[in-house]
């Protein structure tokens, strides 16, 4: 449970600051801020996953709440308009706790009452109860209206009022139907109010802070088609539902709810506050994709990505207990191995999937052998997974998409004019901001690992013929790499190495040739590459993308798109490298078991601040490391999760 008490709820910026997340494991979402006031477009309460787990449409923003007791009137909503907050109904939020949904608590000059939100999993659906748990006159009459807003856009997208905006409700029981345009489900409203009577008009210029910081459009039109009225004699409650009305009684579906997190928990031995807000934070990122599951990237905007499925498939599901779900997610991606890659992003669209990445693969097998060590089911070799990891090879050795190929040396080239293939991705417009073209430390260090894997893997699968050849490709990289690589005047390695240049940009990237589980370092240069991150990057947060030092290093991430792309990979701080460092400083330094536990610790503030329960995507490189990008990212989470269940082993 984490609780903030009236000093957060009550001051307007530090309750707007801080979001809660609830997602229903087909890739829709709920999120919004303690306050109730909306700081970004993708804040709403029903965020419906149409064609799971992507096909987002927002269709319900927010409810509008009243309570009359005797008569005086409470707004407990709270909205930023041009030059004003109205109503200011997070002045009466005596408490908010995530627990392990978000709950509210209102202190109504005596009338306290509780407002609860959760996703139903499976379903697109969020179910709002509001009720009276205490009263100084007991005799009261309290009285609740509920006011939906709906926007019903694509969810990157804000709502504008429009003629073409159908209002028609139709009311059949207890549930009344919606649908705003023909291209998109209906909504329904399954609820237990006493009355009901249509309104229909448009709530104008609704402004959105974070939108504003970040250069977009920042206002929005919501309609306001029916009020619920209710009498909180009895608890109230209201289930938002895309395509199909929910019928189960709230009060079994809140059980349900409770005891399937409960249970999730439960898995991770040992258990500790820090792990057990990390395996809740971790669930909201595992989806169904087909037959099997995938992984949100981050929340709100992204979809599933290839990559940071990869490098998240250890915490999110080894680390977090659920060895099944990385079975699964290795089985799904399989089907989508191309040319001997797999995807590197899903697009929203629905459109054909993206290939555009070096990394993805060679962390695909990083993501096999830890199933494999933490499971021990070779079976999951058999049925042709194995025989197309060496296609992977294969494809690698002869050359792919993207000028992907090796090298006489053995080590892997990446890259072509106006792409960005490694994790440092950014690019606007024709500008790539890092291209890195060439053959990048990281990618290196990915190759020579999934070399090895192989060699093991041949060996399981029984393929002897292979192991030789896979052994002596990672011998040849391994040495060229530490011939080519090494960087004496600073005592690490160099950044990318192409045609003869060697970037000596101080950057992350080299911690994987210290942390993957094959290194092709020796114990002394382990130590040196790590002594060298932990005195220009780490930060309490994670790492820095490039040195201080550095002429171009970017010490905030703010501003307007290109502003903020810029700085992205030149100075911002990324949390889930903070993995990779641990490995390797474990590795470097096995008796300091202290400095380890101080790193993870470091978090714990952060599980409070911008994302409530979850770890951010980035961080301002410089003090005080604001948090910045999705409040809420899967590879953060994870690598967290993954270090801080070994150290507590």
């Amino acid at each position: 449970m984490m609780n903030f008490d009236e000093s957060i709820c009550t001051n307007y910026a530090a309750a707007s600051s801080r979001e809660w997340l609830e997602a229903n494991g087909i890739g829709g979402f709920a999120c919004g801020t303690i306050s109730g006031s909306h700081i970004r477009r993708y804040n709403a309460l029903l965020t419906a996953a149409t064609e799971p787990p992507l096909g987002r449409i927002s269709m319900l923003s927010k409810y509008e709440e009243t309570v009359y007791v005797e008569g005086r009137r409470f707004d407990l909503s709270t909205n930023l308009f041009p030059g004003t907050v109205h109503p200011e109904g997070y002045k009466f939020i005596k408490s908010f706790r995530l627990d392990p949904f978000p709950i509210w608590t209102y202190d109504l000059g005596g009338v306290i009452l509780e407002k609860r939100i959760f996703m139903i999993y499976g379903r697109n659906a969020t179910a709002a109860s509001w009720t009276l748990l205490s009263a100084e006159n007991s005799s009261a009459k309290v009285a609740l209206e509920v006011r939906p807003l709906l926007s019903f856009v694509d969810y990157h997208h804000l709502q504008h009022g429009n003629n073409e905006f159908a209002d028609d409700i139709v009311e059949t029981g207890n549930v009344i139907t919606m649908q705003p345009y023909a291209a998109m489900p209906p909504i329904f409203f399954t609820h237990n109010a006493s009355a009901g009577e249509k309104s229909g008009y448009w709530y104008r210029d609704f402004e959105y802070s974070i939108e504003k910081e970040r250069g977009f459009d920042f206002q929005e039109d919501l309609f306001q088609p029916f009020v619920l009225k209710f009498d909180l004699a009895k608890p109230a409650h209201a289930i938002a539902s895309a395509g199909v009305a929910v019928a189960a009684d709230i009060a079994e579906l809140e059980a349900e709810t409770i005891e399937r997190r409960r249970s999730l928990v439960a898995k991770v031995v040992p258990e500790n506050d820090l792990i057990s807000t990390l395996v809740a934070a971790a669930d909201q990122f595992i989806v169904g994709r087909g037959d099997g599951h995938t992984v949100i990237a981050g929340y709100p905007w992204f979809s599933d990505w290839g990559r940071d499925t990869m490098i998240a498939l250890n915490g999110l599901a080894l680390a977090a207990g659920r060895p099944e779900i990385a079975r699964d997610v290795i089985v799904e991606f399989s089907k989508y191995i191309s040319e001997g890659m797999i995807p590197n992003r899903f697009p929203d669209e629905g459109e054909t999937a993206e290939y555009n990445t070096v990394d993805a693969t060679l962390w695909y097998f990083e993501a096999i052998r830890a199933y494999i060590a933490a499971t021990g089911d070779k079976d999951i070799l058999k049925d042709g997974l194995y025989s197309k990891l060496v296609n992977i090879i294969n494809w690698h050795l002869q050359g792919t998409r993207f000028d992907i190929h090796v090298d006489t040396d053995g080590l892997l080239y990446a890259g072509e004019k106006g792409v960005q293939l490694t994790w440092m991705d950014a690019k606007v417009g024709d500008l790539v901001i890092t291209p890195r073209t060439g053959k990048p430390v990281e990618i290196q260090a990915l190759w020579y690992n999934a070399l090895r894997i192989m060699s093991d893997l041949s060996l399981i699968f029984g393929d002897i013929a292979e192991t030789d050849r896979f052994d002596d490709m990672a011998e040849l990289c391994k040495q060229n790499f530490n011939a080519a690589f090494w960087n004496e005047s600073e005592q690490c390695l160099f950044d990318v190495i192409q045609d003869g240049f060697r970037d000596a940009s101080i950057r992350p990237n080299q911690i994987f040739a210290a942390s993957l589980h094959f290194s092709m370092l020796d114990d002394a240069r382990t130590r040196l590459v790590v002594d060298k991150v932990d005195d220009e990057l780490i930060t309490p947060v994670g790492l820095r993308s490039l040195s201080p030092r550095n002429a171009k290093y970017c010490p905030i991430y703010t501003g307007s798109p290109l502003e903020r792309d810029s700085a992205y990979h030149q100075g911002t701080v990324w949390a889930w490298l903070i993995g990779g460092f641990v490995d390797a400083y474990v590795r470097a330094y096995p008796e300091n078991t202290e400095r380890v536990d101080a790193i993870i610790d470091g978090f714990r503030s952060q599980l409070s601040e911008a994302g409530i329960g979850q770890v951010s995507e980035i961080f301002d490189g410089d003090a005080p490391h604001d948090p910045r990008g999705c409040f809420a990212q899967a590879w953060s989470v994870a690598e967290l999760l993954r270090i801080a269940v070994s150290a507590n082993r």
